[in-house]
């Protein structure tokens, strides 16, 4: 009797481990874009983490993140620090018409966006976090910071 108590005991002990454990909630972390560098084209190289739901959304949305953070936020993480091109704190929304347009898929954003710096080995073993409906993949880009400014500026985002 005692023997089958505490079997009964130790299988429930370990189903609890093996069972109770969540799996995969990575992709619920918001992760910051770091600068690894700045080129003398004028354009930063930038380590950055997008959400989809599978890789191609990821790197899409990566894609745009990287610009996004260089025109509205500024990239202060990494190795160099880089203020936002547009300091006008409501220009996103006063402009919502123009972003949207600029950021929709295959939309203009893609001329200033490169994936030149990523490796064959990165690209290989990309890391990523994963949660049963997204996924998160980090990937390095190269934007082009001066040639963003000339557009924005040639269409009076100030």
């Amino acid at each position: 009797m005692k023997i089958r108590y505490y079997l009964f005991l130790t299988l429930t002990f370990f189903s609890f481990f093996c069972f109770g454990q969540s799996k995969g909630n990575g992709a619920d972390y918001t992760f910051n874009t770091k600068c690894m560098g700045t080129e003398l084209d004028g354009s930063i190289t930038l380590e950055v983490w997008g959400k989809g739901r599978h890789y191609f959304d990821a790197l899409e949305q990566a894609k745009k993140n990287a610009v996004r953070d260089i025109i509205f936020r500024g990239i202060q993480d990494g190795n160099c620090q880089i203020s936002a091109i547009v300091l006008l704190p409501k220009a996103k929304s006063t402009h919502e018409e123009y972003f949207a347009e600029f950021f929709s898929d295959d939309g203009p954003y893609l001329e200033f966006v490169s994936l030149k710096d990523e490796r064959i080995l990165n690209k290989m073993r990309r890391n990523k976090k994963k949660t049963r409906e997204m996924q998160q993949r980090k990937v390095v880009v190269r934007v082009n910071r001066l040639g963003l400014k000339k557009k924005l500026k040639l269409d009076n985002i100030n």
